[in-house]
């Protein structure tokens, strides 16, 4: 019941959160201007032109395909930061285990990367 008890704290914060939020809408909605609704205002605005034809042109697929690859190498090379932290403390110990595993990582990245060259992933404008 003791550790029940802790989370009270947090509940009275997101009830304090949704009053409030609840409590800003219903003013704007009750304090709000009311007056006459204009066609031309209402009318999205696009750089002083008219909005005509469709709002989103398509896009290939291979230009999500190399959106994706270029995040899943960037998160591989976030994954370098630790190691390069404990680098030095693991030396000490055992060098070869580090050195080795980075190794391993870097072998199996680049054979990813290798892959991703040889089938065109990268090429979006084909």
């Amino acid at each position: 019941m003791d550790q029940l008890m802790q989370y009270v704290p947090v509940l009275m914060l997101a009830a304090v959160a949704i009053l409030f939020a609840g409590g800003t809408l219903v003013a704007s909605v009750v304090f709000g201007a009311k007056g006459k609704r204009y066609k031309i205002k209402d009318t999205p605005y696009e750089c002083g032109m008219l909005p005509v034809g469709e709002g989103n042109t398509r896009l290939s697929v291979k230009f999500y395909l190399v959106a994706m690859l270029f995040i899943l190498f960037d998160i591989e090379v976030v994954f370098l930061y630790p190691w390069a932290v404990i680098y030095r403390d693991m030396l000490k110990t055992d060098p070869n285990l580090i050195f080795g595993s980075m190794l391993s990582f870097l072998g199996i990245l680049f054979i990813g990367y290798i892959y991703a060259v040889k089938k065109g992933a990268f090429d979006w404008k084909k």
